[in-house]
Protein backbone atom coordinates (compact mmCIF):
# COMPACT_ATOMS: atom_id res chain seq x y z
CA UNK A 1 0.00 0.00 0.00
CA UNK A 2 1.54 3.58 -0.73
CA UNK A 3 0.90 6.86 1.13
CA UNK A 4 2.03 9.70 -0.91
CA UNK A 5 2.75 13.04 1.06
CA UNK A 6 2.63 16.32 -0.82
CA UNK A 7 4.35 18.82 1.33
CA UNK A 8 7.54 21.35 1.80
CA UNK A 9 10.34 21.39 3.61
CA UNK A 10 9.62 24.55 5.58
CA UNK A 11 6.00 23.99 6.16
CA UNK A 12 5.45 23.35 9.81
CA UNK A 13 2.25 21.58 9.82
CA UNK A 14 4.44 19.54 7.50
CA UNK A 15 6.73 18.38 9.76
CA UNK A 16 3.60 18.23 12.47
CA UNK A 17 1.90 15.71 10.03
CA UNK A 18 4.82 13.29 9.54
CA UNK A 19 4.82 12.44 13.13
CA UNK A 20 0.93 12.35 13.05
CA UNK A 21 1.60 9.94 10.13
CA UNK A 22 3.92 7.54 11.86
CA UNK A 23 1.88 7.49 15.10
CA UNK A 24 -0.71 6.24 12.85
CA UNK A 25 1.60 3.67 10.90
CA UNK A 26 2.70 2.39 14.40
CA UNK A 27 -0.91 1.71 15.71
CA UNK A 28 -1.32 -0.04 11.57
CA UNK A 29 -1.37 -3.88 11.93
CA UNK A 30 0.18 -3.83 7.87
CA UNK A 31 2.47 -0.79 8.21
CA UNK A 32 5.27 -3.28 7.21
CA UNK A 33 3.49 -3.39 3.64
CA UNK A 34 3.07 0.80 3.75
CA UNK A 35 5.42 2.51 1.41
CA UNK A 36 5.78 6.23 2.03
CA UNK A 37 6.86 8.59 -0.92
CA UNK A 38 7.28 11.87 -0.22
CA UNK A 39 5.88 14.47 -3.30
CA UNK A 40 7.10 18.09 -3.82
CA UNK A 41 5.50 20.97 -3.31
CA UNK A 42 6.12 24.54 -3.01
CA UNK A 43 5.02 27.00 -0.54
CA UNK A 44 7.27 30.16 -2.54
CA UNK A 45 8.71 29.01 -5.47
CA UNK A 46 9.78 32.07 -6.08
CA UNK A 47 11.97 32.57 -3.11
CA UNK A 48 15.26 33.54 -3.30
CA UNK A 49 17.89 30.93 -2.46
CA UNK A 50 18.70 31.98 1.04
CA UNK A 51 15.56 34.97 2.78
CA UNK A 52 17.27 36.97 4.60
CA UNK A 53 16.14 39.37 7.81
CA UNK A 54 13.95 38.50 10.97
CA UNK A 55 11.69 35.49 10.06
CA UNK A 56 8.87 37.08 12.18
CA UNK A 57 8.77 39.87 9.97
CA UNK A 58 8.88 38.27 6.52
CA UNK A 59 5.81 36.45 8.03
CA UNK A 60 4.47 39.78 8.93
CA UNK A 61 4.43 40.89 6.04
CA UNK A 62 3.58 37.82 4.10
CA UNK A 63 0.39 37.58 5.82
CA UNK A 64 -0.55 41.08 6.40
CA UNK A 65 -0.36 40.73 10.13
CA UNK A 66 1.35 42.49 12.77
CA UNK A 67 4.81 41.54 14.47
CA UNK A 68 2.33 40.72 17.53
CA UNK A 69 0.16 39.04 15.50
CA UNK A 70 3.09 36.83 13.84
CA UNK A 71 4.93 36.20 17.42
CA UNK A 72 1.03 34.75 18.26
CA UNK A 73 1.26 32.70 15.30
CA UNK A 74 4.40 30.96 15.63
CA UNK A 75 3.89 30.47 19.46
CA UNK A 76 1.01 28.25 18.41
CA UNK A 77 2.47 26.39 15.92
CA UNK A 78 5.45 25.90 18.09
CA UNK A 79 3.02 24.33 20.85
CA UNK A 80 1.53 22.24 18.50
CA UNK A 81 4.42 20.48 17.28
CA UNK A 82 5.88 20.28 21.30
CA UNK A 83 2.51 18.27 21.15
CA UNK A 84 3.68 15.90 18.45
CA UNK A 85 7.31 15.65 20.13
CA UNK A 86 8.86 18.09 18.07
CA UNK A 87 11.10 21.23 19.16
CA UNK A 88 10.61 23.61 16.50
CA UNK A 89 12.78 27.08 17.13
CA UNK A 90 11.28 29.51 13.84
CA UNK A 91 13.33 32.27 15.96
CA UNK A 92 16.62 30.47 13.84
CA UNK A 93 14.43 29.57 10.91
CA UNK A 94 16.43 30.47 7.19
CA UNK A 95 13.75 30.42 4.91
CA UNK A 96 14.40 29.98 1.15
CA UNK A 97 13.84 28.32 -2.08
CA UNK A 98 13.35 24.65 -1.35
CA UNK A 99 13.71 23.38 -5.25
CA UNK A 100 16.89 22.51 -5.28
CA UNK A 101 15.86 20.31 -1.70
CA UNK A 102 12.88 18.84 -3.61
CA UNK A 103 15.41 17.56 -6.35
CA UNK A 104 17.49 16.21 -3.80
CA UNK A 105 14.61 14.11 -2.03
CA UNK A 106 14.21 12.72 -5.84
CA UNK A 107 17.77 11.81 -5.65
CA UNK A 108 17.07 10.08 -2.21
CA UNK A 109 14.39 8.31 -3.26
CA UNK A 110 16.14 6.48 -6.30
CA UNK A 111 18.68 5.40 -3.70
CA UNK A 112 16.02 4.31 -1.06
CA UNK A 113 17.14 7.23 1.52
CA UNK A 114 14.30 9.14 1.15
CA UNK A 115 12.96 9.44 4.24
CA UNK A 116 15.45 9.78 5.93
CA UNK A 117 16.48 12.99 4.38
CA UNK A 118 12.67 14.33 4.93
CA UNK A 119 13.60 14.38 8.47
CA UNK A 120 17.15 15.18 8.37
CA UNK A 121 16.16 18.42 6.19
CA UNK A 122 13.06 19.08 8.68
CA UNK A 123 14.57 18.92 11.83
CA UNK A 124 17.98 20.95 9.94
CA UNK A 125 15.60 23.96 8.94
CA UNK A 126 12.80 23.79 12.32
CA UNK A 127 15.32 22.58 14.68
CA UNK A 128 18.60 24.30 14.11
CA UNK A 129 18.14 26.67 12.15
CA UNK A 130 19.98 25.63 9.00
CA UNK A 131 19.86 27.39 5.55
CA UNK A 132 17.82 25.31 3.87
CA UNK A 133 18.34 26.73 0.35
CA UNK A 134 21.79 26.62 0.28
CA UNK A 135 24.01 23.77 -1.71
CA UNK A 136 26.66 23.50 0.97
CA UNK A 137 24.11 22.76 3.94
CA UNK A 138 21.93 20.27 1.34
CA UNK A 139 25.14 18.27 0.10
CA UNK A 140 26.07 18.05 3.94
CA UNK A 141 22.85 17.14 4.90
CA UNK A 142 22.19 14.15 2.62
CA UNK A 143 26.27 13.17 3.71
CA UNK A 144 24.74 12.24 6.77
CA UNK A 145 22.35 10.28 5.54
CA UNK A 146 23.93 8.06 3.82
CA UNK A 147 23.97 9.86 0.44
CA UNK A 148 27.40 10.23 -1.12
CA UNK A 149 28.53 14.15 -0.60
CA UNK A 150 30.10 13.75 -4.53
CA UNK A 151 26.77 12.49 -6.06
CA UNK A 152 24.80 15.09 -4.05
CA UNK A 153 26.50 17.55 -5.26
CA UNK A 154 26.66 16.50 -8.33
CA UNK A 155 22.82 16.58 -8.46
CA UNK A 156 22.75 20.07 -7.08
CA UNK A 157 25.02 21.15 -9.90
CA UNK A 158 23.14 19.74 -12.87
CA UNK A 159 19.40 19.81 -13.68
CA UNK A 160 18.95 16.02 -12.32
CA UNK A 161 15.31 15.42 -11.51
CA UNK A 162 13.88 18.97 -11.81
CA UNK A 163 11.19 17.95 -13.86
CA UNK A 164 10.44 14.91 -11.31
CA UNK A 165 9.53 17.97 -8.92
CA UNK A 166 7.95 19.83 -11.24
CA UNK A 167 5.73 16.44 -12.14
CA UNK A 168 4.91 16.47 -8.33
CA UNK A 169 3.59 19.97 -8.23
CA UNK A 170 1.31 19.63 -11.70
CA UNK A 171 -0.01 16.57 -9.98
CA UNK A 172 -0.98 18.25 -6.84
CA UNK A 173 -2.60 20.81 -9.49
CA UNK A 174 -4.07 18.33 -11.11
CA UNK A 175 -5.66 16.69 -7.67
CA UNK A 176 -7.03 20.33 -7.00
CA UNK A 177 -4.44 20.50 -3.53
CA UNK A 178 -3.72 23.74 -2.82
CA UNK A 179 -2.48 23.27 0.64
CA UNK A 180 -0.04 21.06 2.63
CA UNK A 181 0.64 18.48 4.17
CA UNK A 182 -1.85 16.47 1.82
CA UNK A 183 -2.09 12.75 1.89
CA UNK A 184 -3.13 10.37 -0.69
CA UNK A 185 -3.32 6.63 0.23
CA UNK A 186 -2.99 3.88 -2.37
CA UNK A 187 -4.51 6.94 -4.70
CA UNK A 188 -8.08 6.76 -3.33
CA UNK A 189 -8.19 8.16 -0.19
CA UNK A 190 -7.18 11.95 0.74
CA UNK A 191 -6.15 13.53 3.72
CA UNK A 192 -6.39 17.55 3.99
CA UNK A 193 -3.55 19.14 6.62
CA UNK A 194 -2.19 17.94 9.56
CA UNK A 195 -5.13 15.58 10.91
CA UNK A 196 -5.05 13.94 13.90
CA UNK A 197 -2.69 10.38 14.31
CA UNK A 198 -6.52 8.37 14.38
CA UNK A 199 -7.99 10.27 11.29
CA UNK A 200 -4.90 8.98 9.20
CA UNK A 201 -5.11 5.42 11.31
CA UNK A 202 -8.53 5.25 9.50
CA UNK A 203 -7.56 6.06 6.09
CA UNK A 204 -5.13 3.57 6.25
CA UNK A 205 -7.36 0.85 7.17
CA UNK A 206 -10.56 1.70 4.85
CA UNK A 207 -7.53 1.84 2.21
CA UNK A 208 -6.46 -1.65 3.12
CA UNK A 209 -10.00 -3.25 3.58
CA UNK A 210 -10.65 -1.74 0.19
CA UNK A 211 -7.60 -3.25 -1.36
CA UNK A 212 -8.17 -6.37 0.40
CA UNK A 213 -11.77 -7.82 0.12
CA UNK A 214 -12.34 -10.96 1.70
CA UNK A 215 -12.32 -13.61 -0.15
CA UNK A 216 -14.92 -16.64 0.63
CA UNK A 217 -13.31 -20.32 0.87
CA UNK A 218 -16.13 -22.06 1.04
CA UNK A 219 -20.19 -20.67 1.20
CA UNK A 220 -21.65 -22.33 4.01
CA UNK A 221 -25.03 -24.27 4.11
CA UNK A 222 -27.64 -22.64 5.44
CA UNK A 223 -28.50 -25.84 7.69
CA UNK A 224 -25.08 -24.67 9.41
CA UNK A 225 -25.74 -20.88 9.74
CA UNK A 226 -27.87 -18.44 11.59
CA UNK A 227 -28.64 -15.75 9.76
CA UNK A 228 -31.67 -12.86 9.37
CA UNK A 229 -32.70 -13.64 13.47
CA UNK A 230 -33.11 -17.86 12.49
CA UNK A 231 -30.94 -20.60 13.68
CA UNK A 232 -31.69 -24.07 12.54
CA UNK A 233 -31.66 -26.96 14.72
Amino acid sequence: MNVEIWSDIVCPWCYIGKRHLEAALADFAHRDEVTRIWRSFQLDPGAPAVSEGDPLDRLAAKYGMTRVQAEAAQTRVTAAAAEAGLEFHLDRARQGNTFDAHRLLHHAASLGHQDELKERLMAAYFTEGEAIGDRDVLTRLADVVGLEAVAASAVLDGDDFAEAVRGDVQTARELGITGVPFFVVDGRFGISGAQPAEVILSALRKAWSAGHPLEMAHSAASDVACADGTCPA
